[in-house]
């Protein structure tokens, strides 16, 4: 794991000797009492953390050299603090020890020394004694303290609500709600830094204060939001964003708080007693009555009402147009967040997500926004009784069809999905329909997505969509690659002089193929369940089976194929199942030609065919004919062995009066003479030019399915056993053309034989070859009526060891 030198430099930091590591400390407190910290003290404290770090014990540091290195965190370079708060930590106080969470080493704060405190905190009740400091030093004024650690605060705070929310009590709650009321709505409104009006004789005092601008370099006049620009800005502006950034966690969680030692009164005290703007805020709103939650939720809603109207002016520069669309998205999240808390706030909030809606649907750079307003529209439409009808067609139309080589998008857009699946389906009735649009995501790019479409694809299965969905999850490489060609299209000339054109790429260019390619990019299900020419469609896409993009996209299929099957059991009846037994035979020849690509599709159809039968075996009767003019054309035995010896199976196995009563003589009979002559041809001549010998797994097959309709009509016995019989009479000669290896002959042969012996007596034959149920699945170990109980309990513990 770690290379020759590293292990050998970790060897030496575990053997080092408490002489040598005294005189290492000795010389590192010397470095540190210098004016001047050079790479010598970067060099030292590196070693000093690996020595630390090598070991499994804590070790001790001397206290001159533990106070240096707490007096480091504050260094103005952050490798020194970086440095020494993993140092500090290596060597934190050991459990039942109290930690101080003194106003110095609050004043203190960075990301580092933050670090230090959170890692130092064992326990929940050193957690709340540090939040219970940390709110301390939020209600001191600015100027009683540094001007930088308060915008440390916050992150921190942060931090433990997401790990752990319940450290903090309900009297730190209305503290910081209140001081979230106080930097949301009453920032200053004037620039920081000294913004100067210019001229020669400027000078610190004739500096005036300039106001903060809006993104569009109009002067701002309203309060203060993240989406303000100035030449600096002042502490409470820098809270003011640091707040908006973590109000909607802060919403989503404080629920989760506990709520106890609560003393504080909730509901008559100003959002931030003592303070200037508190002052200003209690007699300039209403919702100072209101308790602290309310009256945040109140400034929150205010506070994104005005985001949104400022991301309606046209920035200067392109990243101030990023951040609008970054602030927008967190701003309609933040509202869905209040709405979800007080309903009373829907009625005044959709007025402006309509009209943003409005403003944003015809823009799909804004599709990041655009989903958390699908998301309030999901959450409170019904509500306010609006309609989301072009909601759901930029969704779930729009969106895949023209952006689903956006990765971004397919992630948020599917996590949306899965968010929401159980209100889609009872909310939106088309969005089952939807499926032709959504898989694109999955043609496009498999790997990436293949976790979210597990998850949904068993929302799409309907009785409804079933057989189209089938279609559509078996051509998904033949949409793979017609996403590729169309974005190809746009991007190569229609000739490229001197070049070598694509034949797919051409063919998806020409009218006349147009339809089978429109039909794959179609937005919603319901025009019909597959193409026509699905062979031409195939060979237009011949070229294209060797494209990373379609082999990624036909590994996923089996996958997929077996989610659905796994689904339409439970939601399909008899006529359904039928419909799907005959799409599985039909399309069995009908696949793309991709290297073991139809091998896999032949093996999960062979799989679902044998359970779709074994738990309606009535549909063996009711697909007879499509069946066996499946197991009678002697061509699938070479090009289709998989399936072919699985409906061979499943025509021997359930034609029988015990699975259905309808299933008459005159059935079994056409049944057997179609198997018979299948075996017959395929084991009296050699195999058509370029095709495999038959597998030996068919030939057993058709030679066990003969013998289970013969012992059922007992006049068929002589014909079977008349081959059989011969069988064993033609391997004993010349080498046998249909099966070239030995072992297989050999155990085709033993096969006959068994089953021959059976024939010759016939009631015997069809108690093996069909056994009753109660025969298959005996319940005897659980019958109390009878001894096998007991017998098994006796033989249990004779065998098990005392």
């Amino acid at each position: 794991m770690y290379s020759h030198g590293s292990e050998s430099l970790i060897k030496q930091a575990r053997e080092i000797q408490d002489s040598e590591l005294q005189k290492f400390h000795s010389r590192l407190i010397k470095l540190l009492q210098g004016k001047e910290l050079g790479h010598e003290t970067v060099d030292s404290l590196q070693r000093l953390h690996l020595i630390l770090s090598a070991t499994k014990y804590t070790r001790t540091l001397p206290p001159e050299l533990q106070k240096r290195l707490q007096s480091l965190l504050s260094s103005p370079a952050e490798q020194f603090q970086a440095l020494s708060s993993a140092v500090l930590r290596e060597t934190l106080p050991l459990s039942g020890q109290d930690v101080n969470y003194n106003q110095e080493n609050i004043s203190q704060l960075n990301s580092h020394a933050a670090a230090l405190l959170l890692s130092q905190a064992g326990s929940r009740a050193d957690l709340s004694s540090l939040c219970a400091q940390l709110l301390r030093t939020l209600e001191s004024r600015q100027s009683e303290g540094p001007a930088h650690w308060l915008t440390h605060t916050l992150p921190i705070l942060n931090t433990i609500l997401t790990h752990s929310p319940e450290c903090l009590t309900e009297d730190h709650v209305t503290l910081l709600s209140k001081k979230l009321v106080d930097w949301l709505r009453y920032a200053s409104i004037t620039q920081g830094g000294g913004a100067s009006s210019g001229g020669f004789f400027t000078g610190p005092r004739s500096r005036q204060p300039v106001p903060i601008a809006e993104l569009d370099g109009t002067v701002s006049s309203d309060f203060f939001t993240v989406l303000c620009v100035g030449q600096g800005f002042t502490e409470d502006q820098w809270m003011n964003v640091y707040s908006f950034s973590m109000l909607r966690h802060w919403l989503l969680t404080y629920h989760s708080v506990s709520n106890a030692n609560s003393t504080s009164d909730t509901d008559d005290r100003s959002e931030v007693d003592g303070s200037v703007v508190s002052m200003v805020s209690a007699t300039s709103s209403s919702s100072r009555l209101l308790p602290p939650k309310e009256r945040l939720r109140e400034k929150a809603f205010q506070y994104c009402q005005r985001l949104i109207e400022q991301s309606d002016r046209k920035a200067l520069k392109r990243t101030d147009a990023d951040l609008q669309k970054a602030c927008l998205v967190e701003a309609v999240c933040i509202l869905d967040c209040v709405c979800e808390e007080d309903a009373s706030l829907v009625y005044r909030t959709f007025p402006s997500i309509k009209a943003l809606f409005g403003r944003l649907s015809s823009d799909l750079s804004f599709a990041r926004v655009l989903l958390p307003i699908a998301q309030f529209y999901l959450n409170h439409g019904e509500m306010a009784a609006v309609d989301c009808e072009g909601v759901w067609k930029l969704v779930f139309g729009r969106f895949p069809a023209e952006l689903f080589n956006d990765h971004f998008l397919a992630h948020e857009l599917l996590r949306f999905l899965r968010l929401n699946l159980e209100s889609l389906q009872l909310r939106v009735p088309q969005y089952t329909h939807t499926f032709p649009n959504l898989l694109k995501f999955l043609a496009w790019d498999s790997p990436a997505v293949v976790d979210d479409f597990i998850d949904l694809l068993p929302s799409l299965v309907t009785s409804g969509t079933a057989v189209e969905l089938l279609h559509t999850l078996l051509d998904l490489p033949c949409l793979s690659a017609t996403l590729v060609l169309q974005v190809r299209s746009t991007c190569l000339p229609i000739s490229e002089p001197g070049g070598r054109g694509l034949l797919s790429l051409d063919a998806f260019r020409n009218p006349t193929f147009r339809g089978l390619f429109l039909f794959l990019l179609r937005g919603e299900a319901g025009s019909g369940d597959t193409i026509d020419r699905l062979s031409t469609l195939h060979e237009l896409l011949a070229e294209t089976a060797d494209w990373p993009r379609v082999v990624q996209c036909a590994q996923i299929v089996p996958v997929m194929l077996h989610i659905f099957f796994n689904t339409v059991i439970t939601v399909a009846d008899e006529k359904l199942l039928a419909h799907l037994i005959l799409v599985m035979l039909e399309r069995s020849s009908l696949l793309l030609n991709i290297p073991k690509y139809n091998k896999e599709i032949h093996r999960v159809f062979s799989c679902h065919l044998l359970r779709l039968c074994k738990l309606h075996p009535s549909l063996v009767v009711d697909q007879s004919h499509e069946l066996l003019e499946f197991a009678g054309a002697t061509a699938n035995v070479y090009s289709r062995e998989e399936i072919y010896t699985h409906v061979v199976w499943v025509l021997g196995e359930y034609l029988s009066v015990s699975c259905d009563s309808r299933c008459s003589v005159r059935l079994i009979t056409s049944c057997f003479e179609a198997l018979e002559a299948v075996l017959f041809e395929i084991t009296s001549s050699a195999p058509p030019p370029g095709a495999a010998r038959p597998a030996p797994r068919a030939v057993t097959a058709l030679m066990s399915a003969l013998a289970k309709l013969a012992s059922r009509s007992h006049d068929l016995i002589p014909r079977v056993s008349l081959f059989l019989s011969k069988l064993r009479t033609v391997t004993r000669g010349a080498p046998v053309a249909w099966c070239s290896d030995e072992e297989d002959l050999v155990a085709i042969v033993t096969r006959g034989e068994e089953l021959w012996s059976l024939l010759k007596a016939p009631g015997v034959a069809q108690s093996v070859l069909t056994p009753p149920p109660h025969v298959i699945t005996p319940q005897w170990h659980r019958d109390t009526n009878v001894a096998m109980p007991l017998r098994l309990r006796v033989l249990t513990n004779l065998t098990h060891t005392k």
